[in-house]
Formats: structure tokens, C-alpha cells, sequence
């Protein structure tokens, strides 16, 4: 049986997911997907995943790029979500030490601010409590010359001193993916660019799922890829029930049927759309609100500290350092647009520029400081006459009468909770019907991800410290090499491997052959197939290094297409959607 995550193998893969019968098939490729995913087949249940899109491309990698305890829900009592997510940033941390790091947070605190020195310090002493903080992390409070110290850009007047806490930043995108990677790793399957266009039925219960191959759908069409990045929804031209039960078992045309004991939605934006394909929608809907990012050289704002602040508004919004730039978000608004493709309208982008400004008055940031930006949906459960920013992040599984077993709201911290819950629940539905032996318990709270095997957070930065002394060997710039090896954490020398297989080859493109390394490393054992895969979710340049994206996106692309066989529109197709992107990450709709 074919176990990969290699571009090159997806047809494959489709394949010989309609051989056979899954205990789990898993809708869904984001975090809370990969989490269920990994989750299943790490406790011996045979599992496969789909997604419609490419992995993370959702929510997943548009996020505030924290793995934190939620602060601001201590504000809004929500002690429930405070003690569960802040337990679980630790076994993130250390599960996947590469793509997540302590990151020091400062609070300033200002007279007639939402918060005061007795109210900080109390909250933080809270949080410490709750979060089970360790004791090197624990909260420390500054006077408001040491708060300037800490950050001498912040506004001065009326300052009053600050509370200083860590929080865990990640890279959203690249953790999903070392979590699929490490689901595959251990057997699953799983399929990006798969829509499923039908619920199959048998007896009023659902059996398995209807999957069209979207890559091969647009080649049939004129040879123009997959069309515009994301804009592809579940619930177009489905079928529902039991139609269409006549069809072949297995695959034709580009679309394959799967078959599983047990099925879940974990589609984030899509919940409800995939509930009303089940005829289950009722109860408790989804409620959508969109968050904006915005992202700024740290020429232009040198931020030496992160900082988490409100605005006159009482709402919460962060400033971060990282890779050379600052970014700010987020923005927390009801959103009823295209959930695929949401866009940043200069409305958003004049709010976070307000409330930078408002904690930065030194600066004067104008638009033209803006270099890129990111803009992501919340799939929150609907709670009736509140806020955007007062609807609490409590997760919640809705089963219906077919067995469609749906995950909606959570959060990106309590994904390996969420889904140790989800299949504890599948578990003990299996165990009902007498479908299966005994499940074991989940093993994922000391599990490291795809990567993480590096010793864990303690023997990171020694085990970084030689991959770059090795990669100096390769060539490489020490800057490169600590890229790479916190990139890739534990898998690095397969990439390594790559600079040197392909070091001449990258030459005659004109490549740095890190970048065509990574490139191949992205396609072979991350299942990129497009240029957006790259740029995005698999290296996250079109958000932190929009540059870097412009000058390789051509060689890459040509790459791509040579080793993908793409026609002359393909190639056009695809290198449009990614420009199209780009221009989309700075030029905001009007309002």
C-alpha cells in the first residue's frame, strides 16, 4: 500500500484509497484536521484525509501565528478555555520545538486603559495558575521606565508600567504540515486539492464520501489548473443521500469513492456546509468572523519587543517581531463573504493602522509602509446578541443521525486536545456497534510532530547550532542554514541532501540551490504542487519575505512545469493565481 505525501504520488494515492475500507476518513486538511488524522492513526485506526484546497490554506495559515493561552478570555471569564489551551501550548512547544518558541509578551498598561497595575498583575498571576506555568516563564511586572526600556518605541504618555508573560509563537502553515506529515508517516493517507462532491449512504447512515480530483477536473478543461487559489467550495453541484448508488465503487473520470466506518467534517469555515449536504444542519450554526494582518519591515518598524495591547475600542491587538519584520493584527469583524478567498478591505487596513499608530506614534505608519498581509476566517460556534470578539473559542462536536461527526470552533493551541476528544469519540462509537477491538488510549500528548525529533526544546538550539556549522560545508550562510534547520527541524538533512544532489542544476536555472532544494523537498515529502504552495503555506515567503516570493516565483514555476508536465496555459494559470495573490497581500479591496 502506498504511504506518501509526494506531489508526484497523489493520483496514486487516490487510488488506492478507493482499495480498501477506512476506519476514519477525515474531511478537512487544516490543523484540527491533521491533529484528528494523526491522532486516529497513531492509535492504530487505518485512517485517510482530504481536502479540497492544499493543506493549511484556510484558517490554518491565516492566523495570528501564536500557539498562546488566550489572555483575553481570562478578560471575558472564560476560565475553561484559559486552563485547557494554556496546558496544551507546553506539548505543543515540545512536540514540534522548529516550528514553535517561547516568545516574551509585554502588556503596557496606561491610565484609563482597560487595564491597571493591581488588575494586570492579578490577571497574569491568574493566567500563570490556570495556564500551569512554568516557573521561568511565570509573570513579571516592569515600572514604566523598565516597560521602555523593554520597548522605547511604545507611547508615553499616561504610561503606567507593564505585565510581561510568554506566549508561543508558530508557524501556522508549517506546523499543520509537520503534523500531516507525521500522520502519513505512520500510515495515513491523505490528499490535497480533493473535493468531496457526494455523501454516500447506505440505510439512511453514512458509508464513505464522493471525491472529485480537482487537478484533474481543470486539466480536462482547457488545460487551465485549478482556477483561482481556493475560490473551489464544498457543496457546489453535490449530490445528496443515496443518489447515484448505481456507480462504480472506485474510481472514474477523476472521481473516487471512499468508504469508511467512521467520517468527519473538520472543513473549519465549511462545517455548516458539509452539515447541510448530511441534512443535519440544525441546533448550533457556525458564526464567521475575519481577522487582519498586516506586516511591515523592521526598517520601518523596529520592534525589538512583542507587544499586546488594546485600543480605545477594548479591543486586544498584537505587534510581533519575526524574520527581520513586524506584524499586527488582528482585526475581529462578522464576516458573510467568499470563505474561500477573503479579502482585506481598506477598511481593515486603516483600523490595524489606527491602533499601530496609536501605540507607535513615533512612526506615522501610512499605507505605503504596509508590504503584505494576511486575512483569515474564525469558525466560531454562534452564541445569539454577542460580539465578534465576545464569542468565546469553546470547541464542540455535533454527531448526526447519519454518523457525519462534526468539529466545530477551537482553537490552533487546543488542536491536539480537540482531536484526542474527536477519536476518544469515534472510539467509543466503534466500540457501540461492536466494529472494532478495543481503541487505545491517545499517545499524541508526548508524540513529537514530523520534525520535532530534535531531543526536544531543551537540545533545539544545540542541534541548530550543528546543522548550521554543517550547512557552512554545504555553502551555505549561516543565516541559511538556521533558516533551514528551524524550517525543516529534524528533517533538514534531507534537505541538505537535496542542496547537494542538486547544487549544478540550480546553477544552470540560476537558483540558490537552497531555494530549488527546498522547492523539490516541498514537492516530494510536503505534496506542493503549485507555486502558491511554496510561497504560502510551505515557506510562508509571500507573508514574511514578499521579495524573496517576487524574484524565484518565474524559476520556480518553470521548475513545476517541467517536472509536472504542464501545458503552456498551466503554466500561465498558475503563475497568474500566485501574482494575483501577491497583488491581493497588498492591495486591499475598497471599501
Amino acid at each position: 500500500m502506498i504511504h506518501t505525501f509526494s506531489g508526484f504520488k497523489r493520483k496514486e494515492m487516490l487510488a488506492a484509497m478507493t482499495a480498501q475500507k477506512f476506519d476514519v476518513i477525515v474531511i478537512g486538511g487544516g490543523i484540527t484536521g491533521a491533529g484528528i488524522a494523526l491522532d486516529a492513526q497513531s492509535r492504530g485506526l487505518k485512517t485517510a484525509l482530504i481536502e479540497m484546497q492544499d493543506f493549511a490554506s484556510g484558517t490554518s495559515s491565516r492566523s495570528t501565528k501564536l500557539v498562546h493561552g488566550g489572555l483575553r478570555y481570562l478578560k471575558q471569564l472564560d476560565v475553561k478555555v484559559v486552563a485547557e489551551v494554556g496546558k496544551e501550548r507546553a506539548i505543543v512547544y515540545e512536540n514540534g520545538p522548529h516550528v514553535t518558541t517561547p516568545e516574551w509578551m509585554l502588556l503596557p498598561f496606561y491610565k484609563g486603559g482597560t487595564f491597571g497595575k493591581l488588575s494586570t498583575s492579578l490577571g497574569l498571576r491568574v493566567y500563570d495558575f490556570l495556564a500551569g506555568v512554568k516557573r521561568s516563564e511565570r509573570r513579571r511586572m516592569f515600572s514604566p521606565a523598565g516597560t521602555l526600556e523593554l520597548e522605547p518605541l511604545l507611547k508615553r504618555n499616561d504610561l503606567r508600567g507593564g505585565g510581561y508573560y510568554v506566549e508561543y509563537r508558530t508557524d501556522d502553515a508549517r506546523l499543520t504540515i509537520e503534523v500531516m506529515k507525521k500522520a502519513v508517516e505512520l500510515g495515513a493517507m491523505a490528499v490535497n486539492y480533493a473535493k468531496v462532491e457526494e455523501l454516500v449512504m447506505q440505510d439512511g447512515k453514512l458509508v464513505g464520501v464522493r471525491v472529485v480530483d480537482l487537478l484533474d477536473r481543470d486539466q480536462g478543461q482547457g488545460g487551465q489548473g485549478p482556477g483561482s487559489e481556493g475560490r473551489v467550495q464544498v457543496g457546489e453541484s453535490v449530490k445528496s443521500g443515496g443518489e447515484g448508488q448505481e456507480q462504480e465503487h472506485g474510481q472514474s473520470g477523476g472521481t473516487y469513492t471512499l468508504y469508511a466506518s467512521k467520517i468527519v467534517n473538520a472543513t473549519g469555515p465549511w462545517v455548516d456546509t458539509l452539515r447541510e449536504m448530511d441534512r443535519s444542519k440544525q441546533g448550533k450554526t457556525l458564526h464567521l468572523t475575519k481577522g487582519v494582518h498586516l506586516v511591515f519591515d523592521q526598517r520601518r518598524f523596529p520592534l525589538r519587543q512583542a507587544i499586546y495591547f488594546d485600543t480605545p475600542d477594548g479591543r486586544m491587538v498584537f505587534a510581533i517581531p519575526r524574520d527581520g519584520k513586524t506584524y499586527v493584527g488582528t482585526t475581529d469583524t462578522n464576516y458573510k463573504g467568499d470563505m474561500a478567498n477573503p479579502r482585506i478591505t481598506e477598511a481593515d487596513r486603516a483600523y490595524v493602522l489606527r491602533a499601530a499608530n496609536g501605540m507607535f506614534p513615533s512612526l506615522g505608519l501610512t499605507e505605503a509602509d504596509v508590504e503584505s498581509s494576511w486575512t483569515g476566517l474564525r469558525p466560531l460556534i454562534h452564541q445569539e446578541g454577542k460580539d465578534p470578539s465576545e464569542i468565546s473559542r469553546r470547541d464542540e462536536i455535533f454527531v448526526s443521525d447519519s454518523g457525519l461527526i462534526s468539529m466545530a470552533g477551537g482553537k490552533l493551541t487546543g488542536y491536539r486536545k480537540m482531536a484526542e476528544t474527536v477519536v476518544d469519540k469515534i472510539a467509543a462509537m466503534l466500540a457501540a456497534e461492536g466494529r472494532a477491538a478495543a481503541v487505545p488510549p491517545s499517545r499524541t500528548r508526548t508524540l513529537p510532530i514530523s520534525g520535532g525529533e530534535v531531543g526536544g526544546s531543551v537540545k533545539l538550539q544545540p542541534f541548530v547550532q550543528a546543522k548550521v556549522n554543517q550547512g557552512l560545508g554545504l555553502g551555505l550562510t549561516a543565516k541559511e542554514a538556521a533558516q533551514l534547520a528551524h524550517r525543516y527541524g529534524s528533517n533538514v538533512d534531507a534537505v541538505y541532501a537535496l542542496i547537494a544532489q542538486y547544487k549544478d542544476e540550480a546553477a544552470r536555472r540560476g537558483m540558490p540551490a537552497a531555494v530549488l532544494a527546498s522547492l523539490v523537498y516541498a514537492i516530494e515529502h510536503e505534496m506542493a504542487v503549485k507555486p502558491a504552495d511554496f510561497f504560502i503555506r510551505r515557506t510562508g515567503a509571500l507573508f514574511f519575505d514578499i521579495a524573496w516570493a517576487r524574484q524565484w516565483k518565474a524559476p520556480a514555476a518553470a521548475f513545476l512545469a517541467e517536472r509536472f508536465g504542464w501545458s503552456e496555459a498551466q503554466v500561465k494559470a498558475y503563475s497568474a493565481e500566485l501574482d494575483r495573490l501577491l497583488e491581493e497581500a497588498v492591495h486591499p479591496l475598497e471599501a
